[in-house]
């Protein structure tokens, strides 16, 4: 089957969560010496057919391409210019496939400058739905007073932000903790990265200084939903103290995407704790590998007994279109 076969009209799915290493980029970064392919993992292989297959297996219309660009760079023109390739090499794959594809801009924690650029470049010039970030940089957590000019900005634009942990979690001023000995960090260290950077949100009052924002915590939002009431039973603790209507404020402003998998174990803490027509589907493709999304994470999903008809919908295909609905065009 060809490329051309997968251009009709998409009405499946909305996959939030796609990871996305260009291959435009990679022969960049090779030139370079940045990176070198061999070395890197099986997820950075992005095909676009291997896409495709995956998407019509999976039932899954259109998804939204988190933009990645892998390797340490030793100036902001260098860092623009890999981000230029690998956004406009998104762009093409939405301009040749616009029913199947979107993508996120992203944004950098650690360069509140290239972030502007990127905003503008990817939001304005290519057509970007939103934004991508990671919850933690160099241990500082999305939130901080230093991205008050990003958040704000962002806030004037009504950006949704799609966040991704990377690092297993360190105090601010790290750059990662040891982790556990013969665990990779994607396996339990990055929810508890996800949520500390909710925590952040929540104590930060982020949502109630940047109201237009929407945040998608990936992986169910992590650890949150279910220690929720902890936090609001302890947050006098924090400091500044985060009162219980605060928690729960936020908890249902924020949006989740079902990648990890969710069901069937956290759907009804999940669907206790936040706001139903605020979770989204998610596969965390490649990562996630194909056979997995296919044969255990979509089953599980549709097959979930904690989920009424009307709320699969809405994880599905309808709560992505209520917050992305340049999706619908």
């Amino acid at each position: 089957m060809t490329t051309a076969d997968h251009d009709g009209p998409a009405a499946g799915r909305v996959d939030v969560h796609h990871h996305f290493t260009a291959p435009a980029w990679l022969d960049w970064a090779e030139e370079r010496g940045i990176v070198s392919r061999e070395k890197l993992p099986w997820w950075t292989r992005w095909d676009l057919d291997a896409a495709l297959e995956l998407m019509d297996k999976a039932g899954i219309g259109t998804s939204v391409m988190t933009v990645a660009m892998l390797g340490r760079f030793r100036d902001r023109a260098e860092r623009r210019e890999s981000a230029r390739v690998a956004l406009r090499a998104a762009a093409e794959v939405v301009a040749e496939h616009p029913a199947r594809f979107a993508f996120f801009t992203p944004v950098f924690l650690d360069d509140l400058e290239l972030s502007r650029w990127s905003i503008e470049y990817g939001l304005d010039e290519l057509g970007a739905v939103g934004v991508s970030t990671r919850t933690s940089m160099d241990g500082v957590y999305l939130g901080d007073a230093a991205h008050d000019r990003l958040l704000a900005e962002l806030n004037e634009r009504s950006a949704v932000v799609s966040t991704h942990p990377m690092d297993v979690p360190a105090g601010k001023g790290g750059s990662g903790g040891a982790g556990l000995p013969g665990m990779p960090p994607f396996v339990c260290d990055f929810l508890v990265d996800t949520t500390r950077a909710a925590v952040n949100l929540i104590k930060g009052g982020v949502l109630d200084r940047y109201p237009d924002l929407t945040f998608v915590l990936p992986h169910g939002g992590g650890f949150l939903p279910y220690m929720a009431d902890r936090l609001e039973l302890l947050g006098g603790h924090l400091t500044p103290a985060i009162e219980p209507g605060r928690v729960r404020d936020h908890l249902h402003r924020f949006c989740y995407d079902t990648a990890g998998p969710m069901s069937p174990s956290a759907t009804p803490t999940l669907l206790t704790t936040v706001d139903p027509g605020r979770i989204l589907f998610g596969t965390d493709w490649p990562p996630t590998p194909a056979h997995v999304v296919a044969g255990v994470t979509v089953p599980a999903l549709d097959n979930d007994p904690a989920l009424t008809e009307g709320q699969l919908r809405g994880i599905n295909r309808e709560n992505a279109l209520r917050l992305l609905p340049a999706l619908a065009g």
